[in-house]
């Protein structure tokens, strides 16, 4: 990539109102500004939201030198304070040193070998969730032939059966009891980390402010439960589990021989359970509604699911690995709609990107959302097309010109373990049911710190 010592020209300023910058245009719809900004053609741009000085990338080739070349000039931006409120110093929010020493620890527990003896796990909880949903619809057989079906709200189903996965192969527990109140708990934290990141005053955390009443007493009820499965399992002296949580527990530090102190293992169960859930069920409800516009792509969907998996209650893990058109449909729709729509980065000092400069200690931003809609490596961008992730046609972009789960050294621990998840609950789902659309209207986006629907995705299960 072209890079210079000094600046010849000033990043260009995207106009907002005087002392407010752009952050109303942010508040107000942020993909449509990024959208706006993407028409400009250029390659950096200024922006000045929340009270601060941002600088947007918009070239593949710029986001790798960021995320990946450069990325030691780069440490968490001021909007990760916010998060490290809830999530701790875990993998999500923590730098350094340390944030390298989490890594080693955690990566074991990724590895393709230990995902595989999770892979049962998946395919038992999406099986029986499947299940779950064809009894729930098994009464209304009669009222779909009389037009009075009730839809099911498939947004809350994949929140729903996403906690249970991630609860089971993290924990190895079951979270029915507690599933109401931890979904509660989440959701509002994801819209009041939201606003506070967004906000231009930050009043500190201990402050009785009405939200940061709601943020604290959120935080206890997803810390109650962490903090008592660790226990828990503590007291099971000699005994053995094939979860995450005993793989983190028990890691230890190869250069070192240090494991994970109790503070710590809680900063990384919350951040897996917190993330591991939210991203997965957001891209799902996404690709079903993708699905429900587009039925030729559904026909073909699910052809592949009934010919490679047949009538067999338990498939293999090993047999989903061959649903690669259904892979494509995942890539498609993260790529429509990426969980992780803009990332932030701030400058250790000051960096250069051909004539431009980002000074020390302003914000760089890159844009997954918009990387993945730039007619320059996607023609007519805003079409589903699950057959531009067909074998072998990823060498005709630039490697970061797709981003779902970011990219660099930190590049998301849980990628693989997130797709193989949603594989295995879209095949299941498309073999047990016909999908109908209940309307034809789209759907708004919801830019909060994921790209959630605005509204339920729902459906008609026949």
């Amino acid at each position: 990539m072209e890079t210079i010592t000094q600046p010849t020209r000033p990043v260009p300023l995207v106009p907002g109102l005087p002392g407010l910058g752009n952050t109303l245009s942010f508040l107000r719809d942020p993909l449509a500004i990024l959208r706006d900004i993407q028409r400009m053609n250029e390659r950096v741009v200024h922006l000045r939201v929340g009270g601060r000085h941002q600088y947007l990338v918009l070239m593949p080739e710029d986001s790798k030198h960021i995320l990946q070349e450069n990325n030691r000039n780069y440490g968490r931006s001021p909007a990760f304070r916010v998060l490290q409120i809830f999530l701790g110093n875990g993998l999500l929010t923590s730098e350094g040193d340390f944030w390298r020493r989490q890594r080693r620890l955690a990566q074991p527990a990724f590895h393709r070998q230990k995902l595989a003896a999770l892979a049962n796990t998946m395919i038992s909880e999406s099986a029986a969730w499947v299940d779950e949903l064809w009894q729930q619809n098994s009464s209304q057989r009669e009222l779909v032939q009389h037009k009075r079906a009730q839809p099911v709200n498939m947004s809350q189903a994949f929140m729903d059966v996403t906690m249970r996965i991630v609860c089971k192969t993290l924990f190895g527990s079951d979270v029915s009891t507690n599933l109401a109140k931890l979904s509660s708990a989440l959701e509002s934290l994801n819209y009041l980390a939201n606003a506070r990141m967004l906000s231009p005053v930050r009043f500190p955390i201990h402050w009785p402010t009405p939200d940061n009443v709601r943020f604290r007493r959120a935080g206890v009820v997803v810390d109650t439960f962490i903090y008592g499965v660790i226990e828990q399992r503590k007291q099971q002296t000699g005994a053995t589990h094939d979860d995450l949580l005993d793989m983190l527990r028990l890691a230890e530090d190869e250069e070192t021989g240090e494991t994970m102190s109790e503070k710590q293992l809680r900063d990384e169960c919350v951040t897996l359970f917190a993330a591991g859930h939210e991203t997965t069920a957001v891209s799902m409800a996404w690709t079903v509604h993708l699905l429900l516009q587009n039925p030729d792509v559904l026909a073909r969907l699910r052809q592949e699911v009934q010919t490679v998996l047949g009538d067999e209650k338990m498939p293999a893990p090993e047999v989903f690995r061959q649903l690669t058109y259904t892979m494509q449909v995942i890539q498609e729709s993260m790529r429509l709609y990426p969980p992780a729509w803009i990332m932030s980065r701030m400058a250790l000092g000051d960096d250069h990107i051909g004539p431009y400069v980002i000074p020390k200690g302003d914000t760089a931003l890159v844009s997954p959302y918009l990387l993945h809609r730039d007619p320059a490596n996607w023609p007519d961008p805003d079409r589903f097309d699950p057959d531009r992730f067909a074998p072998g046609r990823e060498k005709e972009r630039p490697a970061y010109a797709y981003l779902p789960f970011g990219g660099g050294p930190r590049l998301c621990i849980g990628n693989q373990f997130a797709l193989m998840e949603m594989q295995i609950l879209l095949a299941l789902l498309v073999r047990q049911f016909d999908l109908r659309a209940v309307s034809d209207k789209p759907v708004p986006t919801q830019p909060l710190i994921t790209l959630r629907p605005k509204k339920p995705i729902r459906a008609y299960l026949r």
